[in-house]
């Protein structure tokens, strides 16, 4: 059923454009505060919810937290999925486009994500690295499908940690960027570009 509010009509949001919009709201204060410093009457405040729907929705701020930083996660998997059959050369650029495309327009989404790491609860750390690690994941597996680097090399120890730098390389320019926007997209993305592709040589 719809709400009157000053004589408009507002639509009931469905239970999933419920969830997405308080992990919106949750994704800004993320961003811009340390964990302990969030608390889930903000949430429910902006949101225009009471306490009680939001703890429906979300029975523990750990919860609340860990599923803001699973949605952010997802997005970037989606946005950066390797294509099968094409070069990793040339996906690298397509794949990193879309990457920062998502920063600019999810940019409390990903500072929230990045902040979970430091977070005090360990359980929330946990969801962080998983979610890296399926990153890096993805970037192994279409090395592995590329003729040029081969299937070997899911099991080198020295690939798999370039990689990992190169992940948090690529995290601290683009934060960095958000903050000072000095360099274009262009210029950030052939940056990252070249320093996956260095280090890989």
């Amino acid at each position: 059923m719809a709400a009157n509010e000053g004589g408009r009509t507002r639509r009931r949001l469905s239970t999933q454009e419920r969830r997405e919009q308080l992990l919106a709201v949750g994704a800004r204060l993320f961003s811009e505060s340390p964990y302990d410093e969030v608390w889930i009457e903000q949430v429910a405040e902006i949101a225009r919810v009471s306490r009680g729907l939001l703890y429906h929705y979300f029975p523990t701020k750990r919860d609340f937290f860990a599923a803001v930083v699973e949605r952010e996660s997802d997005r970037m998997l989606r946005m950066t999925a390797p294509v099968p059959g094409v070069p990793v050369r040339e996906q690298l650029t397509a794949g990193l486009e879309a990457y920062l495309e998502y920063v600019q327009a999810h940019a409390h989404g990903y500072r929230a994500f990045h902040r979970a790491d430091a977070a005090g609860d360990r359980t929330v750390r946990q969801v962080y690295r998983r979610a890296l690690a399926a990153q890096e994941r993805q970037i192994l597996a279409a090395l592995a499908a590329d003729p040029e680097f081969g299937p070997a090399v899911e099991a080198r120890a020295d690939v798999r940690l370039a990689v990992r730098g190169w992940l948090a390389f690529t995290t601290a320019v683009c934060l960095e960027w958000l903050r000072t926007a000095e360099l274009t997209r262009e210029q950030v993305r052939d940056l990252c570009a070249r320093a996956l592709l260095g280090v890989l040589a």
